[in-house]
């Protein structure tokens, strides 16, 4: 009699042989294919064609499921698969995989965990630099996908009285995010976008921040000095701009900045569109 098989168990055999991370064979073998289809009646649910075996037939799509895996993480990462090199991204890429297997329909956000994965994964040459590499690109690719929010506009900033602006609160837009690293990273995927393979930051430590943020259908990133960093954070997180300010000034430091300094970061994170909104609380 031909094994009939309910199409809900079919497409739950089907997806744990896809993923599985051995070969074709080991995986129609795995507890989790077998308990819905029996690898020895393979041949009556997968007909053989007039060249392939019923086993090579899904090994076939077994096969392009990681391949498609990759394809997927390169274009979030493709400085980090620069930098570890072909093979080696796509060694990580398989773990990553069975690690945090794809739950959606999209593949967009498939790639969220890579950061924290790259802490423990094993083989990871310059782990902390590829750390912060992919918390950059996973940065961009975050940005990009966030939700659309207006930017401040020039009616809003003629609203506010020039004296209020003391206890003006900033909201950035959606698609603003804003990261410290250990080594020099947006410069790293700046030569790989930029195909300048010849002057590739080195992979040395030093501190550096950046600003990531979405604008007219374009992610950009700027490096910051650590005060604007500092300021940009205090300002991001609602901290009323007159206080920003004077934390900032208060910092010192061997590089403390100037008020005009402060002053000229404010109208440019402003005019580039890091921000969305100001409100003014009520003076009492």
């Amino acid at each position: 009699m031909a094994l009939e098989v309910p199409l809900p168990s079919l497409q739950r055999w089907m997806q744990s042989v896809v993923v599985h991370p051995g070969a074709a064979g080991e995986a129609l073998e795995s507890e989790a294919a077998q308990a819905e289809v029996p690898a020895s009646r393979l041949a009556e649910v997968i007909l053989p064609s007039r060249t392939l075996t019923p086993v090579e037939r899904v090994g076939i799509y077994h096969g392009m499921y990681l391949l498609r895996m990759e394809e997927a993480l390169a274009g979030d990462y493709g400085a980090l698969k620069h930098f570890l090199g072909d093979d080696a991204f796509f060694e990580l890429v398989r773990g990553y995989v069975q690690a945090h297997p794809s739950q959606s329909y999209t593949l967009n956000r498939l790639g969220d965990h890579l950061p924290e994965y790259l802490c423990t994964a094993p083989g990871v040459p310059r782990r902390e630099f590829c750390h912060d590499l992919a918390r950059l690109e996973l940065a961009v690719s975050q940005a990009f996908d966030a939700e659309e929010t207006p930017c401040l506009g020039e009616a809003e900033i003629a609203a506010v009285a020039p004296g209020d602006w003391e206890r003006g609160r900033l909201q950035p837009v959606a698609a603003f995010r804003l990261l410290s690293f250990r080594y020099p990273v947006n410069g790293y995927l700046d030569s790989v976008r930029n195909e300048d393979h010849d002057h590739h930051p080195r992979a040395k430590a030093r501190d550096t921040w950046t600003a990531v943020y979405r604008r007219d259908y374009s992610v950009w990133r700027h490096d910051l000095t650590r005060p604007a960093h500092d300021l940009l954070a205090d300002l991001a997180a609602g901290r009323p701009l007159g206080e920003a300010v004077s934390a900032a000034l208060g910092r010192g430091g061997r590089r403390a900045p100037t008020q005009d300094e402060l002053f000229r970061w404010f109208r440019e994170w402003v005019s580039g569109g890091v921000f969305r909104s100001v409100e003014v609380p009520d003076a009492g």
